[in-house]
């Protein structure tokens, strides 16, 4: 039985155009094709940080695990409320519970967290009594049963505190440590590699030739993966060679779930990389109806997913966020994944912007005097301009039936601090 290839399943679906992919139809297609990591490992909860639990988290006991007091004040039965002064017989800590039992018309005092003692059911806090000798008399008297936190009202035991799916966060380390779990059970790390292509690229360290430039690409998709939490292997730059980026993509893909290469994806005399992936692998698409990024290619090598980003830094980046993203984190074994936040802005500057396609240019989002959210471009939108996004904290989202906008339009905008 012949197996359908990735291309041939992606021919079948509707609105395929494998030069002119609209953005959101593209997100769908490498979502089709994406299959998480299965491979498990156990870890000691303070290495888990950022790693995606493989196994839920199931609370082996009630929390908290007895009525505890959520007050400093005085524990006593509700009934006794109108019959004051109560008579103190006792104080109760945090870790050292009052052992007897409350007897009607007693009391004893109480500390946050402390066991609420048998024949009490109420505590009243200690700024509303008023204490004499060993009496005690409530200047506002407080409802039945308050202040105090029931057995189990947090987490039941035997109940899934944390889903499979999750990436755990700080919160997420200490919830698992009350239970008293020391380790929790992930998915084992993405493994990704990388390298940029072009002959003009230069490592730092050596000289700039004529026509040559600083690779600054590795940079910024090594900060991008490192954030993500993911094994790297950046496999520095290879030349417009066919043999050698040949050579480049067997190695990562023999090593990685996950190759992505920046450069060398458009339709320049020296980019070769489209004919080696109609040879080492499938591809589903080359070209997004975006700017910037419109060179971007989705497929296989090998066993390991592929996407070439284009070659100009501003286009890496926003291509990485828009869909690289997603795609690691959904490989990982995240689920769901959770979108990039996007609000409503009023832009204080025009826009220019050509219908047909969605751009996604470098906005600085601020509070005015009035306390409203406010946005204004970065200035030139060049995709080679890496400095936009070092001073942009968003994106301004423009569909692609949105044209020209004047100054004072609402705007999506796609917030980036927090993204990665």
């Amino acid at each position: 039985m012949t197996k359908t290839s990735l291309q041939q399943l992606a021919s079948c679906q509707d609105d395929y155009d494998p030069n002119s992919m609209p953005v959101n139809q593209a997100r769908k297609f490498i979502r089709n094709f994406l299959n998480p990591v299965t491979a498990i490992e156990t870890l000691p909860l303070k290495a888990a940080l950022g790693r995606v639990l493989a196994v839920s988290v199931i609370s082996p006991l009630d929390v908290p695990s007895h009525n505890n007091s959520a007050m400093d004040g005085f524990a006593f039965h509700s009934q006794d409320i109108g019959t004051e002064p109560l008579e103190i017989i006792g104080t109760a800590f945090a870790g050292k519970p009052f052992t007897g039992a409350l007897k009607t018309g007693e009391c004893i005092r109480i500390m946050t967290g402390a066991v609420i003692p048998e024949g009490a059911d109420t505590v009243i806090m200690q700024e509303r009594t008023q204490v004499t000798g060993d009496l005690m008399a409530m200047t506002e008297p407080p409802r039945p049963q308050t202040n105090v936190r029931y057995a189990g009202e947090d987490l039941k035991a035997g109940h899934a505190v944390l889903e499979a799916g999750r990436k755990l966060r700080p919160a997420d380390l200490g919830l698992i440590a009350s239970l008293g779990i020391g380790e929790a059970t992930v998915y084992r790390k993405l493994k990704v590699a990388f390298f940029s292509t072009g002959d003009e690229l230069v490592s730092i360290g050596q000289p700039l030739a004529t026509g040559q430039l600083y690779d600054s690409n590795r940079y910024t998709l090594h900060g991008m993966l490192e954030h993500l939490g993911v094994e790297i292997l950046d496999m520095g730059v290879v030349h417009d060679d066919p043999a050698a980026l040949e050579h480049a993509l067997i190695q990562a893909s023999s090593q990685a779930d996950v190759v992505l290469t920046s450069g060398g994806v458009s339709v320049g005399e020296a980019d070769f990389m489209k004919q080696l992936l109609e040879k080492l692998g499938q591809v589903v698409f080359w070209k997004i109806a975006m700017k910037p990024g419109r060179p971007l290619a989705y497929g296989k090598v090998g066993q390991a997913h592929y996407f070439g980003l284009p070659g100009n830094p501003v286009a890496v980046m926003v291509t990485f966020y828009q869909f690289v993203r997603d795609a690691l984190l959904h490989l990982m074994g995240q689920n769901p994944v959770p979108a990039l936040p996007v609000l409503k802005a009023v832009c204080t500057e025009p826009i220019r912007k050509l219908a047909g396609r969605t751009e996604f240019q470098r906005g600085i989002l601020f509070v005015d005097a009035d306390q409203q959210w406010k946005v204004r471009p970065t200035g030139n939108q060049g995709s080679g301009i890496l400095r936009s996004m070092s001073e942009a904290n968003c994106f301004i989202v423009l569909d692609d039936e949105t044209g020209n906008l004047p100054a004072g339009t609402e705007v999506d905008v796609q917030v980036m601090e927090g993204i990665l």
